[in-house]
């Protein structure tokens, strides 16, 4: 098992040499404007455009809570867009985070991970917008990538 690296700095810019794949997750509505996603969309479109027909054409791909997209914007570089947040609100549900839909997206981009011997970079995935708490989400993280021996790191803005 490699650890789980927690570093200062832009998930966007990920500090590593070789593949790498930058996690971070989406809403189910097909929302792509707050948070994060901002940062990626400064810094490449690809992502954003990706995201907004996966989920325009949803009725006929995998689109929906769980379900990934992995989308390169570099020779070395894939955005992996996790669908792991119900809607973009607390309500009577609690906050708009989910658990279990960023644990099998977690597995997906492990999978990809493997594929192309790449490291994972990513923000604390999942506490942001979508109200989890990392105490949740950090022990999936190390199941799904570091157990498997995928360098992952987590960076702090």
């Amino acid at each position: 098992m490699v650890p789980l690296r927690i570093i200062n700095g832009d998930a966007t810019s990920p500090q590593a040499s070789g593949p790498k794949i930058i996690a971070h997750v989406c809403n189910d509505l097909g929302g792509w404007g707050k948070g994060f996603v901002l940062a990626i969309s400064r810094r490449w479109p690809e992502p954003e455009r990706a995201f907004r027909q996966w989920h325009r054409e949803r009725a006929g791909n995998d689109f929906g809570l769980g379900a990934t997209q992995l989308v390169q914007v570099r020779p070395d570089i894939w955005v992996a867009n996790m669908v792991g947040q119900r809607g973009i609100r607390t309500g009577s549900g609690g906050p708009p985070v989910r658990y279990e839909a960023i644990e099998r997206c977690l597995h997906t981009v492990a999978e990809h991970a493997a594929q192309r011997n790449a490291g994972v970079h990513m923000p604390r995935i999942g506490c942001g917008l979508a109200g989890g708490r990392w105490e949740r989400v950090e022990p999936l993280v190390v199941a799904a990538l570091c157990e498997r021996d995928i360098a992952t790191t987590v960076y702090d803005f």
